[in-house]
């Protein structure tokens, strides 16, 4: 089975190492810290043989360079972002597919955080790197896409199987919790949710990944298609109209 090394690093990201055992190969799921990567996958022993970038951003993609003068490793990234990415050897956009040994990951267009935003969905492994299109109770800051863009990205990542691991980039739950409570205050599966949070990070647990099933009930922003939450934030039957009125209530919170 597919192995994946989780650890903190930067302020607040995740970094991510998948490794495939059978083949050898290892792909380094964005790349904030260099140092760490190369860290963490020389303590395990493992020889990182990929990048695979999510999107432009410089903590997720600031490690590409020095990651691969290391390792001689190759760089697959968004094609939308090509520009802004360094030691790019492959571009993707959606419905391509990458590998990492005999595993294929799907590339999903999950723009709007960033324009050429994408994700990695492992289908057969029932995981799906997602970077900063979506967080546990949360969603990435709209800073380059529209509200209509954004909400199609994410009803694609709600369409994925519902047992699907979502391994986002931040450790921004608690954070996000509070603003889901405040957007859906009598969701009772929320509330049981943010005990478990608040008790994970009291301990300096991660809250991450999360389980996709969990997010679609309690996530405001994967909700904006539910009745409730359109009575609340939107307009009824209007999802990118509830989702823009949540997402544009957050950057304020």
């Amino acid at each position: 089975m597919l192995e994946v090394h989780q650890f903190p690093c930067l302020d607040d990201n995740y970094g991510y190492l998948l490794h495939d055992p059978a083949s050898g190969e290892t792909a380094c799921i964005d790349t904030p810290d260099a140092e760490a990567y190369l860290r963490e996958a020389a303590a395990r022993g493992w020889q990182i043989t990929q990048i695979w970038n999510t999107h432009w951003h410089p903590d997720h993609a600031g490690g590409n360079e020095a990651i691969k003068a290391a390792t001689g490793c190759t760089v697959t990234a968004p094609a939308g972002e090509a520009g802004k990415i360094a030691a790019i050897d492959r571009t993707v956009a959606h419905g391509d597919k990458v590998s990492l040994g005999a595993w294929q990951a799907q590339v999903i267009d999950v723009g709007g955080h960033t324009m050429g935003h994408i994700a990695y969905h492992l289908p057969e492994a029932s995981i799906a790197f997602v970077g900063d299109a979506v967080f546990a109770l949360g969603c990435g800051r709209m800073f380059e896409g529209t509200a209509p863009q954004f909400w199609a990205s994410l009803s694609r990542v709600k369409a994925l199987p519902p047992e699907t691991l979502l391994y986002c980039a931040h450790e921004y739950t608690a954070s996000n919790a509070r603003f889901a409570v405040h957007a859906d205050p009598d969701n009772a599966a929320l509330a049981d949710y943010v005990a478990e949070i608040t008790a994970r990070r009291a301990k300096d647990q991660p809250t991450v990944p999360s389980k996709l099933e969990r997010e679609l009930a309690t996530n405001p922003f994967l909700r904006a298609d539910d009745p409730d939450m359109q009575a609340r934030w939107g307009d009824g039957g209007d999802a990118v109209a509830t989702f823009a009125a949540l997402r544009s209530a957050k950057d304020s919170f």
